[in-house]
């Protein structure tokens, strides 16, 4: 049974895409439109973990899960794995592989998409109010660790999936491993997985789309001017043309 939900849910979390491009001066940023298809994967996963969440199967996918691992069973792996892809974005380059952005831009999606997430699952921890399997609080719903492995999994597929599809998926790997051992923890249920995930493959999404100051450059013309322009998304931004000579 375990296995089974393990592999619905990786073969939910593949099936996003995006592409970016700046063209000149005029058009600063030309970005494909988001589209609602690619949140069909998030929005299944959460009404799963919500629809899941006080149900009498909830509990015996938890009850079996014991009894294949064992009720002793713990490790720590979960706490650093949930990081990986983080390691991956920083290091594809390195390894041969194209990143859609440079190193600033980069890290500003990786802070931005983490800030929202986080701010997300701690506030419906706290509305939620779900009592771990172990007993331990009240801060079950949904799960951080697996929020946190699929944010960053999803940036990073966004980020090389135009130079390796497979590098680009990897992080879902440690992302889908690091949901299975919070399971296995007996920390959360497989409601709270499953909304984690969800809650992490939409944040991914959309600062992937959006991909906060994009445009904040240092540009030289022919005229040897530099053209300064930080903006945010498509709407809000603003700039200045100084003259070098």
């Amino acid at each position: 049974m375990i296995t089974k939900l393990l592999t619905l849910l990786f073969s939910s979390v593949v099936l996003v895409g995006n592409a970016q491009t700046i063209d000149s001066l005029e058009t600063l940023q030309n970005q494909d439109k988001i589209s609602y298809k690619k949140f069909i994967a998030p929005a299944l996963l959460i009404t799963a973990g919500t629809v899941l969440l006080k149900t009498n199967l909830n509990s015996d996918l938890q009850t079996n899960a014991q009894k294949i691992v064992g009720n002793n069973f713990h490790t720590p792996v979960d706490n650093y794995i949930q990081f990986a892809p983080i390691a991956q974005i920083y290091s594809g380059e390195y390894l041969g592989f194209k990143p859609k952005n440079d190193l600033l831009h980069q890290t500003i999606n990786i802070i931005i998409a983490n800030a929202i997430m986080g701010t997300t699952v701690y506030a419906l921890k706290n509305g939620v109010g779900k009592e771990r399997p172990d007993h331990s609080d009240k801060l079950s719903f949904p799960s951080g660790h697996t929020a946190t492995g699929f944010t960053n999994a999803t940036l990073l597929f966004y980020e090389y999936k135009d130079s390796d599809f497979w590098y680009a998926s990897s992080g879902y790997l440690f992302a889908t491993a690091t949901g299975a051992l919070r399971i296995a923890n007996n920390k959360h249920y497989t409601s709270d997985v499953f909304a984690g995930a969800g809650i992490g493959l939409a944040t991914g999404i959309i600062v992937s789309y959006w991909n906060p100051f994009k445009s904040m450059a240092l540009r030289k013309n022919k005229k040897k001017s530099a053209f300064f322009y930080p903006k945010i998304g498509n709407q809000i931004g603003f700039g200045a043309l100084v003259r070098l000579n």
